[in-house]
């Protein structure tokens, strides 16, 4: 395919260069005379350990150029990369004016430039843009293309790229993503990546502009978390080196998908209690662990907001499809859905529960102490069944996705269905009132 890449900083760089030895055909461009002259002299315009050979032999071959000419570089292109920086604004906020300046380049040279066969052109964003970017600042920027003979379809595809490491990145991603609208232009991507043996994710526009800021906050997350555990074991005259080796050997639940999923607030007889026992353990040697303090304060606003919720709508009947802190257990020591249910009951709603393995009076030892201490009354707002449970509520708040409690809410279909589980099922999220608590 011939493809242009736009910038070539570290991202631009390793694209345009992975993408020729793979038999493409690329045009790099770039506002930086010193950049495309280093690249068209076949030598690499930054630093990343084996660039510099692949960009010799893709300048070498004939199928990588640079210029500084946008109309030159679109000339019969199919497939236009922009991997332009995205800084930091004054406040934080992403700075999409080298975005908006790119987009401008490419479509003034639009009608200087001569189409491929096709007549489409995909113009793929792969620098890191807020979501929204592609249907505010993108599609608006080639409204007008047709009438210069052109189709553009546009897309975010975006990088996955380590510096040190980046063309072994680049061969070998961890998923490739594709988040666009335009038939066409999914076709031209799964074109130009079909070396990669990645697993590919057809996504909306906006999915594919969050996922990679999910992915750097969570590698800055791991990375705050391990030295904030280092501080609190130092004290204690602990090497959290050997700590963290062996917590990295637990594929099961640390190093693994398990709690990364969005849904209602953790508790249980450990996580709150141990938390709270590390708070104590920094507080006592004077060590200062932020990330770890505000784990729970955060647990705290999951609650907070689902209660939030439920009293703007003015209703005042509530049934509640769960109790327990998860699924197939009968432990409700610092369950989240026993707060949610003492502070709606403490509000004056009118709360039924269901919970399909809860019986009070098989309780014992704190797990009865702790029920008898929050909701004292639970006996008059049990409910035998989902279906008297939800018989005649405004507002249903489900964490139980047990068969029968999903059917019940499908048949019930009440106004306001907020969804603490986050895996009800596709006939639960088609109800009209339907809404999950992050989604």
């Amino acid at each position: 395919m011939r493809v242009t890449i736009v910038g070539l900083g570290y991202v631009g760089a390793v694209t345009a260069a992975g993408l020729a030895a793979r038999g493409h055909v690329v045009t790099g461009v770039d506002v930086d005379e010193g950049k495309v002259a280093l690249l068209a002299a076949g030598r690499s315009p930054v630093v990343e350990p084996g660039l510099p050979e692949l960009i010799a032999a893709g300048v070498a071959s004939g199928r990588l150029t640079a210029t500084t000419q946008m109309a030159e570089a679109l000339d019969r292109a199919e497939v236009c990369l922009v991997c332009v920086g995205t800084p930091s604004g004054l406040h934080g906020e992403t700075d999409l004016a080298f975005l908006a300046r790119a987009l401008g380049q490419v479509r003034a040279a639009l009608p200087h430039a001569t189409p491929p066969a096709s007549g489409l052109l995909s113009v793929v964003v792969r620098s890191t843009v807020p979501p929204g970017t592609g249907d505010q600042v993108v599609v608006p920027a080639f409204a007008d293309a047709l009438a210069d003979g052109w189709e553009v379809g546009t897309a975010m595809c975006p990088e996955f790229l380590r510096e040190g490491c980046g063309v072994a990145d680049f061969y070998d991603p961890p998923f490739l993503v594709v988040g666009t609208d335009h038939p066409g232009t999914r076709a031209q991507l799964e074109e130009l990546f079909a070396f990669l043996d990645a697993g590919s994710h057809q996504v909306d526009v906006r999915t594919a502009e969050a996922l990679k800021y999910a992915c750097n906050a969570f590698h800055a997350t791991k990375v705050s978390f391990a030295n904030e555990v280092a501080r609190v074991f130092r004290a204690y005259g602990v090497d959290a080196r050997k700590v963290m080796e062996i917590f990295c050997e637990d594929h099961k639940l640390n190093i693994a998908a398990a709690y990364l999923r969005p849904g209602f607030a953790f508790g249980g007889s450990c996580l709150p209690k141990d938390l709270r026992s590390l708070h104590h353990m920094a507080r006592e040697s004077d060590v200062d662990v932020p990330l770890l303090f505000g784990t729970l304060a955060s647990n705290e606003l999951v609650v907070r907001e689902v209660v939030d919720r439920i009293v703007v709508t003015g209703h005042r009947r509530v049934g509640m499809l769960g109790l327990s802190f998860k699924a197939d257990t009968d432990d409700v020591r610092e369950s989240p859905s026993v707060d949610l249910a003492e502070r709606l009951v403490g509000k004056g709603f009118e709360v039924t529960i269901f919970d399909p393995v809860l019986v009070p009076e098989d309780l014992v030892g704190e797990n009865r102490a702790h029920l008898a201490s929050r909701l004292p009354h639970l006996s008059r707002l049990l409910a035998p069944t989902p279906e008297q449970a939800l018989a005649g509520v405004d507002i249903a708040v489900v964490s139980c996705a047990s068969p029968e409690s999903r059917a019940a809410l499908v048949a019930a279909a009440p106004p306001m269905v907020i969804d603490l589980h986050g895996a009800l099922g596709a006939d639960v999220e088609a109800l009209a009132g339907y809404g999950g608590t992050g989604w």
